[in-house]
């Protein structure tokens, strides 16, 4: 499992044998109807119980706001924040021609038309910053452009707590290129 390496496993193993209250039946049973009732959501892609999630079934989701997302992990991430309100689309991975994935191996063709019956005013690009990422990031843009909605890109550059000598030259180049301006103790794009 991803995370736990041999000797984690190995204690797991042995604390479940030895514990008597270890409730190691309960466990696999738990893991056994997760794998078997959890499934992606037909629109989103994220985890449901049922066709949609809850996040798609939600009525105060701000539908003029979609965020593409690689993965159905990065919509967790996105949702522990708090800060996004809007519905997610997730591709199941980004175009990686040295592995042979191209746009039919991802979620495109449900995010075109889901675009087209949602009409957002706004998709997000939440992709990775690395070449498959970009990449990705292009072909939607150029794809998406001609859908009517404004296409944006999360902003990238330093994160919080690097010094600048720990950076290198990408996200020193995009945190100059994204700067914001410092206004009366608010920070505005520019």
């Amino acid at each position: 499992m991803p995370g736990i390496g041999p000797r984690s496993a190995e204690r797991i193993a042995l604390w479940m044998i030895q514990k008597t209250d270890a409730r190691a039946n309960e466990i696999a049973h738990a893991v056994t109807e997760a794998v078997s009732h959890v499934k992606g959501c037909v629109q989103c892609g994220f985890f449901s119980e049922s066709d949609r999630c809850v996040i798609c079934s939600d009525p105060a989701r701000d539908q003029s706001l979609l965020c593409v997302v690689e993965q159905t992990t990065n919509i967790l991430s996105l949702e522990r924040t708090s800060a996004f309100r809007g519905l997610y689309h997730s591709l199941g991975g980004r175009l990686s021609p040295l592995d042979h994935i191209g746009p039919e191996d991802l979620r495109i063709d449900a995010l075109v038309h889901r675009i087209r019956e949602i009409k957002p005013q706004e998709v997000i690009l939440a992709l990775s910053a690395d070449v498959e990422g970009e990449s990705t990031a292009n072909y939607l843009g150029d794809l998406l452009e001609k859908e009517g909605a404004q296409i944006t890109r999360i902003a990238q550059g330093l994160p919080a707590g690097i010094g600048l000598e720990n950076a290198d030259e990408l996200t020193l180049s995009r945190a100059l290129s994204g700067r914001t301006v410092w206004s009366i103790g608010r920070i505005t794009s520019e």
